[in-house]
């Protein structure tokens, strides 16, 4: 997938999110802390943000960082898929255990994420 499809898809994910939340694009940008402005670029596909953003809006829409990232083009669902499903599934853990795990986990995805995506300039508020 080009990198432009995925800033598509992205958007368009961001957007159905939004609206399933019933949040304005206002309300979002308030919530993550980001320009409403550069919020409305991300979500018509015109602005690459950066994990950090990403995570920002992850948080604010409440919604995982991967799945964001997938969505991003920064991982690949089918890896992540198979690490979380991995870690759930393992009955030798205990709940709190695989929390942990996956805390963990997405820590280091996210701190890998952010290392590879440069960081776009936003436009001042």
């Amino acid at each position: 997938m080009a990198e432009s499809d995925h800033l598509a898809d992205l958007g368009r994910f961001i957007r159905e999110q939004r609206g399933a939340a019933r949040m304005s694009l206002r309300r979002l940008s308030e919530v993550a802390g980001i320009s409403n402005p550069y919020l409305s670029q991300i979500e018509r596909g015109l602005r690459k943000p950066s994990a950090e953003i990403l995570q920002q809006l992850a948080k604010a829409l409440r919604v995982s960082a991967e799945t964001i990232y997938v969505h991003a083009g920064i991982l690949d669902p089918s890896a992540t898929a198979s690490v979380v499903t991995a870690i759930e599934a393992d009955a030798a853990l205990r709940e709190a255990q695989k929390q942990a795990l996956l805390q963990i986990y997405r820590s280091f995805v996210s701190e890998n994420a952010q290392a590879a995506t440069p960081v776009p300039t936003e436009e001042p508020t």
